[in-house]
């Protein structure tokens, strides 16, 4: 076991963990930050999915003593004093089902939107095409994207 310092959701946290630990469980294990899902454990699916300054990252697949100096972002981290523009655009187009992936999916689209503040639709597909959604609820995932976009200009 090692300790260590994470920078998570602008806040500093001491965990002692295994160094190969994947972040995904330090944060939903050691931070009780249950808001990233375990969905495949090894990066193919996207609902693990975080920031790592500002870029998405699949938690499952990147051990936390990595991270020592980086500032990492979860879903609970994501809105400051109101709802990130993402997570307005899910709300008013009701994108969720079952909502096990959408933590992954507004993740992937905040930093994706970060990068390309004004997408067309194939640039969206393109960007959103590694989280899996077992309710297949892409269409509305993707005019989300869109509107999120429109919002954010």
């Amino acid at each position: 076991m090692a300790t260590f310092n994470l920078k998570v959701n602008g806040k500093s946290k001491t965990v002692n963990v295994d160094n190969d630990t994947p972040l995904l469980w330090v944060l939903r294990d050691e931070l009780n930050l249950l808001g990233t899902k375990y969905g495949c454990g090894i990066a193919q699916c996207g609902a693990c999915t975080v920031h790592v300054d500002g870029v998405a990252i699949r938690s499952c697949s990147v051990p936390a003593s990595n991270l020592a100096d980086s500032e990492i972002t979860t879903i609970e981290g994501l809105a400051k004093e109101k709802l990130h523009p993402v997570q307005e655009a899910w709300k008013e187009l009701d994108v969720p089902q079952c909502g096990y992936c959408q933590a992954g999916q507004i993740m992937t689209a905040t930093s994706f939107l970060k990068q390309n503040p004004s997408p067309n639709n194939e640039d969206i597909r393109n960007a959103m095409n590694g989280n899996l959604c077992r309710c297949a609820s892409y269409n509305r995932i993707e005019k989300a994207v869109a509107l999120a976009a429109k919002k954010m200009s």
